[in-house]
């Protein structure tokens, strides 16, 4: 199995919640009884709330882990407590090997520097010496893709281009483990997909890589394996698409999908435009939906996924991801939409999902079994069919 890179031991860590003093008459008191009752303990003083409570997992040499779930259920606090930034206040972390960390947009940055001053400074705050970054400046800069920008004080860069920077050096580092938060959410789709593929590249190299990310895709895509957090504590953990599904799921009972959005209309057509319920293998098919909203809602992904009988996630994307596509609504408006794919699969019954969402928002539909088909194939084995030829 390999050694064991990362490893939580039933780690909890607190948190007391935000306090303001107006005057120096009530800060000083404050300060006293801080320093006198300081609680490290198990128990929760006036104001004090876990953040993690009670989190174990281990992460092997060349394993990538993804984290997913709600605001507020402790991921960052986790990449914190791991990165060494906080202290847990029971339990136990190892990290056995160098390690880089993208957190926060702008961790490490100087906003009165220009990005090229930036580079080195956080370069050598993540560990590199000057020679190594010397050595790395220009492929940085490169894969950044701010060349024209590189001079200017980064306080002028927008979120993305933080962002932007911020992965570039720290997927540089040649760490042995890499720590990589919701940053990525603030860049642009293709150097979205330029990071992926580097943490694709990184992980053959045998480098460890925690990954929380609010998009799914792109945790069943990177990650085998996937921790579900809710509330602090691990709600399940194991393979990332039954993870992410779980989540799915457990999110739309809770978060009033199925609400915003319904759809009117469902039909599956073959290539000649008939419904159709058994396609045989390379058909082509086209979904063909009308959905309706009750109010005014702008700028939403749409998701497309596809599961086998037994529950395995086989395909999940969305229209930002594949057209950079967002859809939009009127209240009451009845909006036509059109789904065309290849039926490149093996024999099976197979259930189509759907979902719109806002941007690392809510759901306003979910529904990952709106309809059924089944594919007849030649003799094969795996999750899809390819058309192949022997000469």
């Amino acid at each position: 199995m390999g050694d064991v890179v990362l490893e939580f031991n039933h780690v909890w860590k607190k948190f007391k919640k935000g306090e303001r003093y107006d005057s120096l008459r009530d800060f000083i008191p404050a300060i006293a009884k801080r320093l006198f009752n300081s609680s490290q303990g198990e128990e929760l003083q006036e104001k004090e709330f876990w953040s993690i409570k009670d989190v174990s997992f281990q992460v092997r040499k060349g394993e990538a882990l993804g984290i997913i779930g709600p605001n507020g259920a402790g991921k960052s606090t986790v990449l914190k407590l791991l990165s060494g930034i906080l202290k847990p206040n029971k339990g136990d972390i190892k990290v056995n090997g160098r390690l880089s960390a993208l957190i926060e947009v702008g961790a490490g940055f100087h906003p009165d520097l220009t990005g090229r001053e930036n580079i080195y400074l956080n370069g050598t705050i993540l560990g590199m010496k000057k020679k190594e970054i010397d050595s790395k400046f220009d492929e940085i800069v490169e894969f950044s893709g701010l060349e024209e920008f590189i001079d200017t004080p980064v306080k002028r860069y927008s979120s993305g281009m933080y962002a932007r920077l911020g992965f570039s050096v720290a997927a540089h580092v040649d760490p042995e483990v890499l720590l990589v938060d919701e940053v990525l959410s603030v860049g642009d789709f293709v150097f979205q997909t330029k990071c992926i593929k580097k943490m694709h590249d990184i992980i053959a190299k045998g480098v460890t890589i925690i990954f929380i990310s609010h998009n799914i895709p792109s945790i069943i895509q990177l990650c085998p394996k996937a921790i579900l957090l809710n509330k602090g504590e691990i709600q399940k953990y194991g393979d990332s698409n039954e993870v992410c599904r779980f989540y799915y799921r457990a999110w739309a009972e809770v978060s009033g999908v199925n609400k915003s959005i319904q759809l009117i209309e469902i039909k599956l057509l073959n290539k000649e435009g008939k419904l159709c319920e058994v396609f045989q293998a390379g058909d082509y098919a086209t979904l063909k939906l009308v959905a309706c909203s009750d109010k005014d809602i702008q700028n939403l992904i749409m998701g497309f996924a596809l599961k086998g009988s037994d529950g395995l996630l086989i395909f999940n994307t969305h229209s930002v991801d594949i057209q950079n596509r967002y859809f939009s609504f009127a209240a009451n408006e009845y909006k036509g939409i059109t789904i065309h794919f290849r039926v490149n699969l093996p024999s099976n019954t197979y259930l189509c999902g759907i979902y719109f969402q806002e941007p690392m928002k809510e759901f306003h539909f979910f529904n990952d079994e709106i309809i059924k088909f089944s594919v007849k194939a030649p003799k094969s084995m795996g999750y899809a069919f390819l058309d192949i030829n022997w000469d």
